[in-house]
């Protein structure tokens, strides 16, 4: 699946492209729309469906980075969750417990239309107080446990995946889902999913025009408080990884390793400058590292030769330089995200009826379940929840 080594010295003189003045969130949809986005497995039709047509249908469990020792001033709730969202979520456990959703740890955001289980930390002072939360039908609290130190976004490995696909309709669909399944247990592009952009890309659009320190009506609604402040610009950071992304692949470059690009170790997560290609192609082709792409930020640790060149062009193309992102201190620290991720367990079964296909997986923190189901969908437009919904672990 490797592609030929290009001539690297020529790489660099690919040009990206020019944004045109004026343009509105239309420019950004080739990096921030599933549709638009590259498949694996674009040889291979489909199987077709629909999910959460139930909230049954789309189960997620949270894989914890630790559990809780049983000691502690912070109370840990093990939580289901059911067709609600994130935000939803801390403001009932806010409501209930009677604290604000400043005092409530969680590690990731998980979808609205769904099932989901994840660990929540509340102060311990408030144990008593859990009976007010069982009176939420939305909510049930399976289990808890004490700990020392409040819950953070982050503090998880990953999440587990159980998705029912509905109405498929390519004959033989099994047979396709499984081919599709083969291809991409090499890995999948680490693409953000389209929840992470807001509505119709809204968030992602405002967050560029805050870090080029343009004053839209957009920027203003999103100045009204820290969160969507910080949220817009972290959409804008996805958006130029997913376009990071694109290139790469449009370019043939995906499973390139490039002189200067950042690698990752996927043991450690240690980071490191490519410099002999020959040595670190090999170690990328046996699973052993990865490329990586920009998610800029003041602290970003950049390439460098055509690697660098090509992040480069990047920024100047969406009007912004390097220096942009000083002015958002930690909300835009920034940080090298891999080009690549790898599922587990992922597997495909037919249902209990004509039609039904289960799609199970597990993946990393900061990857996104659509980004690998959107192989087996034709996924319509508004198919994936917005910003107050999909799961978000960064």
């Amino acid at each position: 699946m490797n592609e030929t080594e290009p001539n690297q010295d020529s790489v660099a003189h690919v040009s990206i492209g020019t944004r045109f003045a004026g343009e509105e969130v239309a420019y950004l949809l080739p990096w921030i729309d599933e549709k638009k986005l590259p498949r694996l497995a674009a040889d291979l039709p489909p199987v077709g469906g629909h999910i959460k047509t139930y909230p049954e249908d789309f189960v997620v469990e949270e894989i914890p980075a630790y559990f809780p020792s049983g000691n502690g001033e912070f109370l840990y709730l093990w939580v289901e969750k059911r067709d609600l969202s994130g935000e939803g979520l801390l403001h009932a456990l806010a409501s209930g417990f009677g604290v604000s959703e400043a005092d409530i740890g969680i590690a990731g955001v998980k979808d609205r239309r769904a099932v989901t289980r994840q660990w929540v930390s509340v102060p311990r002072s408030v144990e008593s107080r859990i009976k007010n939360i069982e009176n939420d039908k939305r909510i049930q609290i399976l289990g808890t446990s004490a700990h020392t130190n409040k819950l953070r976004t982050g503090h998880l490995l990953g999440n587990r995946f159980s998705v029912l696909l509905r109405g498929t309709c390519v004959p033989l669909a099994e047979q396709y889902a499984i081919k599709i399944v083969e291809r991409l247990n090499h890995g999948i592009l680490n693409f953000y999913g389209s929840q992470r952009f807001g509505t119709g890309g809204e968030t992602a659009l405002a967050g560029l025009e805050l870090i080029r320190n343009e004053r839209t009506e957009r920027t203003k609604r999103m100045l009204h408080t820290r969160f969507r402040r910080r949220f817009a610009v972290s959409a804008a950071q996805s958006v130029l990884f997913n376009h990071y992304l694109v290139e790469r692949v449009r370019m043939g470059l995906a499973r390139t390793v490039l002189r200067g690009d950042y690698m990752v170790k996927r043991a450690s997560g240690g980071l490191f400058v490519a410099d002999d290609v020959a040595v670190e192609q090999r170690r990328f082709d046996g699973g052993e590292t990865c490329p990586t792409g920009p998610i800029f930020g003041s602290k970003m640790r950049s390439p460098t030769g055509v690697a660098f060149q090509h992040e480069e062009r990047l920024l100047s193309y969406h009007g912004l330089t390097a220096g942009h992102f000083a002015a958002f201190g930690k909300i835009a620290l920034g940080t090298r995200r891999a080009l690549w991720i790898q599922p587990d367990h992922l597997s495909v079964k037919n249902g209990d009826e004509v039609g039904l296909i289960r799609v199970e997986f597990s993946l990393p923190s900061g990857s996104y379940a659509t980004i690998l189901l959107r192989e087996f969908l034709d996924l319509p437009a508004g198919a994936v929840e917005d910003d107050t919904g999909g799961s978000t672990d960064e």
